[in-house]
């Protein structure tokens, strides 16, 4: 399959590459060391339409294809791990719920601000405290219907964004019997009485990504705040997460060229023994073979946004997207540390920070050993 890009997509790249280079890798150090979102960039995003690339333009989005969506995580990922995630999330799982099963009332209220840039990002609230990928059985907060309003009471963690957000998506078991059915989505603006959002979680890597504990307290929302049809949280969130996992994909692939970009200019800068070490063939196989991978993850990610954008089942081609370009950045990170020697474990350069960054891809939106269970279900559900 040729997936040459078209011309607006070609412009749409060197559009958010041009303003990653301006606004944003600048102050990836400085995000990474302080462990501060950079709210400078992204509120110049909203104009941009890097706020609303899952929300139609009614609702005040972008309207572009999946592939585009792709292109502008990947360019984000190339310049800031931190602040591509929580765009990633922001886009693939705050408002994708809404935009994509959402009423037009709920779609009204709550997106156009968020998709403008006029109000904050977006979350989504899925893992609990003893669960982890165990959605369907594991999900203990609950929601119970007292006349026109949601009570809500529970727990949960790792949300991105939260601190950030004008509202979480929230995972909530609205049947406490049980079953596929007993699950559902409710949005929760993050200045509800009762909702509690902890400190930002000491992380190995993404600081500039505030991560969260969250608890429901008696926290009462809106009966129209349901996210679609009670129920049915459960379809609705994998469906979610197999569109995020083309993020975390395309993010992974900016993080990866980014390494590269650094382990190039450096293999052409550092000397040893009176030569470039780019002259040595054992620099010269890891950048064969990290440009090799990136670009064939790149095509993988493109494949899976494609079908998406055909209205095609993509949760296998998702997944597996997301397992070989979040292992191969890791692998590519590692070896551009190799590359820079003692130096590419100091603080001092990029390498070591992207290397922490690409750590978490192979964990978050489904671990790869989840990855691996739903592409072999897929696998031998065909044959």
């Amino acid at each position: 399959m040729n997936f040459d890009l078209t011309e607006e997509q070609r412009l749409w790249k060197d559009t958010v590459h041009d303003f990653v280079a301006k606004e944003v890798k600048p102050k990836a150090q400085e995000v990474a060391e302080k462990g501060e979102f950079n709210w400078e960039a992204t509120r110049k995003m909203g104009p941009l339409g890097l706020l609303g690339l899952n929300v139609p333009e009614e609702f005040g989005g972008t309207g572009i294809d999946a592939i585009s969506a792709a292109i502008a995580i990947e360019e984000l990922g190339r310049g800031c791990g931190s602040t591509a995630l929580s765009i990633a999330a922001h886009n693939g799982l705050g408002c994708a719920p809404i935009a994509n099963f959402g009423s037009d009332e709920l779609k009204q209220r709550f997106l156009p601000d968020v998709a403008s840039g006029k109000g904050q990002l977006t979350a989504l609230a899925l893992t609990e405290p003893d669960a982890g990928s165990d959605l369907k059985g594991g999900v203990t907060t609950r929601a119970e219907l007292d006349g026109d309003e949601w009570l809500i009471n529970g727990a949960k963690m790792w949300t991105t964004n939260a601190s950030i957000a004008d509202f979480i998506v929230t995972l909530v078991r609205t049947d406490p019997d049980g079953g596929s059915n007993a699950l559902s989505l409710v949005v929760v603006p993050t200045d509800s009485e009762g909702l509690s959002i902890g400190p930002p979680e000491k992380k190995m890597g993404l600081m500039g990504s505030p991560t969260h504990a969250v608890t429901y307290e008696n926290v009462c929302v809106p009966k129209n705040n349901l996210v679609g049809e009670e129920g049915k949280g459960l379809q609705y969130t994998l469906a979610t997460l197999d569109g995020g996992r083309i993020g975390i994909g395309a993010l992974s692939v900016g993080l990866a060229q980014a390494a590269l970009d650094a382990a190039v200019g450096y293999a052409q800068e550092r000397e040893t023994f009176g030569q470039p070490i780019s002259n040595y063939q054992a620099i010269q196989w890891m950048l064969a073979d990290a440009e090799t991978e990136i670009n064939a993850a790149r095509l993988m990610v493109y494949n899976a946004a494609y079908q998406k954008e055909l209205g095609r089942p993509f949760a296998k081609a998702a997944a597996m997207a997301k397992l070989f370009a979040t292992e191969m950045a890791e692998r590519v990170c590692r070896n551009a540390i190799q590359i820079y020697g003692g130096y590419g474990y100091s603080r001092e350069f990029p390498v070591e920070s992207i290397y922490r960054d690409a750590r978490l891809m192979t964990i978050g939106e489904g671990t790869s050993e989840v990855q691996r269970m739903v592409i072999s279900r897929h696998l031998l559900q065909e044959n």
